[in-house]
């Protein structure tokens, strides 16, 4: 018996400071059910990596940030993430790139990461970033060039063009299949009224004012 408090705390403490090795990874993509026994095939939860004699330099630099999107759109906005698929030497890192170029007045509307946190560098321009946590709390700051912001993993969060140039900003995220879960998107068309409606109450922030982490009249609130 005085063994067995001892004994007690010892399982207790192990599962508590237990290495991480001994958790799963993280998913690289949204649903994976297990195939019946006679249907199981390679399939990785990622990618194949090449033999280490024929890794080259090259293979870890990329020129896929290196100009600006197209902004000919309603948003006025363009998102270029760069994940492993279209850059090799991500795999295994768990991590991914994106570059943002937004219009004056532009949008990113509201969407989420589910398998990665991102951190944003304004290289420049003013923007506008927020995002709302699992209580509906906005946390909310306008950014100018050279400022971070992060966006914690899976929560809704947007980026508004805040300046009367256009704006640019670089990040980080780490998954190197970070997903993009699109909130509007996902409701309605891109030719949707409600989603025409919904930009237009976006750029009302300039109009506003709005005070960082101010939540009262927000210009999406139907």
């Amino acid at each position: 018996m005085k063994l067995f408090v001892p004994l007690c705390s010892y399982f207790l403490l192990g599962g508590i400071y237990a290495p991480k090795v001994l958790s799963d990874s993280p998913p690289l993509q949204d649903v994976c059910p297990m195939a019946a026994q006679g249907e199981r095939k390679v399939f990785m939860n990622g990618f194949l990596c090449k033999h280490p004699s024929t890794i080259l330099a090259s293979d870890f630099k990329t020129l896929l940030l290196n100009h600006a999107g197209d902004l000919n759109n309603m948003f006025r906005s363009s998102v270029n993430m760069v994940t492993a698929t279209e850059f090799p030497g991500l795999n295994t890192l768990g991590l991914a790139m994106a570059r943002t170029d937004i219009a004056p007045s532009g949008v990113v509307l509201p969407h989420s990461h589910p398998r990665a946190s991102e951190m944003m560098f304004v290289h420049g321009g003013s923007v506008v970033v927020g995002f709302f946590d699992t209580k509906g709390k906005l946390f909310q700051k306008t950014l100018g060039e050279g400022e971070v912001f992060i966006f914690p993993r899976g929560l809704v969060h947007y980026i508004f063009n805040y300046g009367f140039g256009p704006s640019t900003t670089f990040s980080v995220l780490n998954s190197q299949n970070p997903g993009v879960a699109g909130i509007t998107h996902g409701m309605f068309t891109t030719d949707s009224d409600v989603l025409e409606g919904l930009m237009a109450r976006m750029l009302k922030f300039g109009e506003m004012g709005l005070s960082d982490n101010n939540t009262a009249g927000l210009p999406w609130t139907f």
